[in-house]
């Protein structure tokens, strides 16, 4: 197994690295790959250094499966090579997401429709990884009719840069901006940028990618999202009306049994999902659940989760685990055969 962390040298890649480590997830060589600026940087792991390579030098060493982290553009140019020589793509951008041929893949949802010839898989948008985990049991259940979601973003998701950018401005230093505002002690409703229709592209993403990984476009979506000055995670206040009606207490139930779900609904004792305890954490949590008095079948409920661990790596290197563990890596199946 030939592994490559496409962008390695970024937050989430060093995220990726991480989640790697903590997962055991098998390898006998990796390989640390990002733009030219960073070629030939040291990086260690595991008590091992590693150089930097670019991205020519990667695709000729041909890995088995390349989890990139390197921006949509990169994603675009790259991916194709890598699947030429070979390589399994797992994309974190939102390059392949809505393409039509590429599979948009949350694994405790929809791994099951992974096949062999799926060498571009694109991983969701941070925010709609845990939304649709959240929800995911409750739509078998109930089936949604329409969800209305707004979020409260973590600078994290920006990348370094941001953080730069807060911690700047909490220190009174003069420095560069990645947001058209500050963002210390301010809330920013502007998360990419604005469509024609009004809403920005990060929530169209929101819109869009639920359908497609729930294979369902008949579930009406309506998202805000907003950058917060918060480094522990994203959080989203979700008001989702069903089909059918549910009783509070089989939601907890459903919740309390979901993979990949922590339930925190405890007003009584102040218990509910914050990013200061997601962070760090590989689950989705989800608390404040309570009806919506103003209309029948509708449910509120607050979800966090940590954007840089389940909204992107843990996600990403969950489905390399899939893979590998359906035997859905080319030279794993190889070998099989032989």
């Amino acid at each position: 197994m030939k592994l490559a962390i496409v962008g390695a040298t970024g937050l989430v890649g060093g995220e990726m690295l991480k989640v790697v480590d903590e997962r055991n997830f098998e390898f006998d060589e990796l390989l640390l790959v990002a733009s030219s600026r960073s070629v030939g940087k040291k990086m260690t792991f595991k008590g091992k250094e590693y150089t930097v390579i670019g991205l020519e030098e990667a695709v000729a060493k041909k890995p088995d499966i390349a989890i990139f982290s390197a921006g949509g553009g990169t994603s675009l140019e790259w991916a194709p090579k890598f699947e030429e020589a070979g390589t399994i793509v797992i994309d974190n951008s939102s390059a392949w997401r809505m393409d039509p041929a590429k599979k948009l893949i949350v694994p405790e949802i929809n791994a099951h429709e992974l096949r062999i010839d799926h060498r571009i898989i694109a991983n969701p948008n941070c925010s709609t990884i845990q939304m649709v985990v959240a929800l995911a049991p409750l739509h078998q259940k109930y089936k949604i009719k329409r969800i209305v979601v707004s979020t409260y973003q973590s600078v994290t998701g920006t990348g370094k840069a941001a953080v730069d950018q807060l911690m700047n401005e909490r220190n009174g230093v003069v420095g560069d901006k990645v947001y058209p505002h500050q963002i210390d002690m301010n809330v920013l409703p502007h998360i990419d940028v604005f469509q024609e229709n009004g809403y920005t592209k990060e929530e169209m993403k929101m819109v869009n990618e639920t359908k497609k990984i729930f294979s369902d476009d008949s579930i009406k979506v309506t998202a805000t999202t907003v950058r917060l000055p918060v480094m522990g995670g994203h959080s989203e206040s979700i008001n989702v009306e069903f089909e059918h009606e549910f009783e509070l207490k089989e939601v907890r139930e459903l919740l309390s049994n979901a993979e990949g779900v922590i339930l925190q609904d405890d007003v009584k004792n102040n218990v509910y999902p914050m990013p200061l305890n997601a962070h760090g954490k590989d689950e989705v949590f989800v608390g404040r659940l309570r009806r919506d008095e103003s209309q029948p079948k509708t449910l509120n409920m607050w979800v966090v989760a940590d954007n840089l661990r389940k909204g992107a790596a843990t996600n990403a290197v969950q489905i390399a685990e899939y893979l590998v563990e359906h035997h859905l890596v080319p030279t794993l199946r190889e070998e099989i055969e032989k």
